[in-house]
């Protein structure tokens, strides 16, 4: 595990870096996950071609620290994966994010030279967040740390349950809160100025996003025998789709 003291964020953040060949592909997680938890599986599939990867736990999940003094907001975040990036000297990379990942790696995107292209799966586009997002801010910070969070760790009895049981509840909160509150991620999406791919699996749609998206011309990539949480659902699949972008723009 590589550890670095991020300045925007006050706290050491930890990722690996997978070895490889080409371009590396910078992984950012989702909420209440971490990279080092959820995407080796997917890296070391025959699928993904070998290619160096670098999968980053965010601030305030997996092995990386945890300040209650950090806003967890969408736009820091996508400030720290910046700093991560300008630290590593990556001259040239791709970038992928995961749903609450997506909308970071979409504004993260916005603030290097060197990317060579973007890939997002089922991001929050838009304003209201998601699902979870809902569910964890219909109570206020102090009461999701203190009794929800322990609610959520016993109810919830599939694989996210083992990474967010290494997530800070407070980043978890603020995390949520800022999918709430959003920005113009859709907007940041159509206009970046490099190549670009969604990425949906296909018990999750139909979606009005994909569907548009499809329409004006942009990549979409439906993923078969998967919803959202397709990483461990079918990592093949994603294994292969991020492999064939990084592969044509490469």
């Amino acid at each position: 595990m590589n550890a670095f003291f991020s300045t925007r964020a006050g706290c050491v953040v930890r990722w690996l870096d997978l070895p490889g060949d080409g371009v590396p592909l910078v992984f950012v997680h989702g909420l209440g996950c971490a990279s080092s938890y959820e995407y080796p599986r997917v890296v070391c599939d025959p699928n993904f071609r070998g290619r160096r990867a670098i999968l980053i736990d965010l601030p305030g999940y997996g092995y990386s620290e945890k300040p209650k003094e950090f806003s967890y907001s969408i736009s820091e975040q996508a400030r720290v994966v910046a700093e991560l990036i300008t630290h590593l000297q990556l001259n040239d990379y791709f970038l992928y994010g995961h749903s609450m990942g997506g909308s970071i790696a979409i504004e993260a995107a916005t603030q290097l030279d060197g990317l060579r292209g973007l890939i997002v799966s089922e991001p929050n586009f838009r304003p209201d967040g998601g699902f979870f997002s809902r569910q964890i801010c219909r109570v206020d910070e102090e009461t999701y740390i203190t009794h929800v969070y322990a609610l959520m760790m016993n109810n919830y009895k599939n694989p996210w349950t083992g990474s967010l049981s290494a997530a800070a509840p407070w980043a978890v909160w603020r995390g949520a809160s800022s999918l709430i509150a959003g920005n113009q991620w859709f907007e940041m999406f159509v206009e970046l100025n490099k190549p670009v791919c969604l990425l949906f699996g296909a018990t999750s749609l139909p979606d009005a996003d994909f569907t548009q998206l499809s329409a004006m011309g942009i990549a979409t990539v439906e993923l078969a025998d998967c919803g959202h949480n397709m990483s461990w659902e079918n990592p093949p699949a994603l294994a292969a789709a991020l492999a064939a972008f990084c592969t044509e723009h490469e």
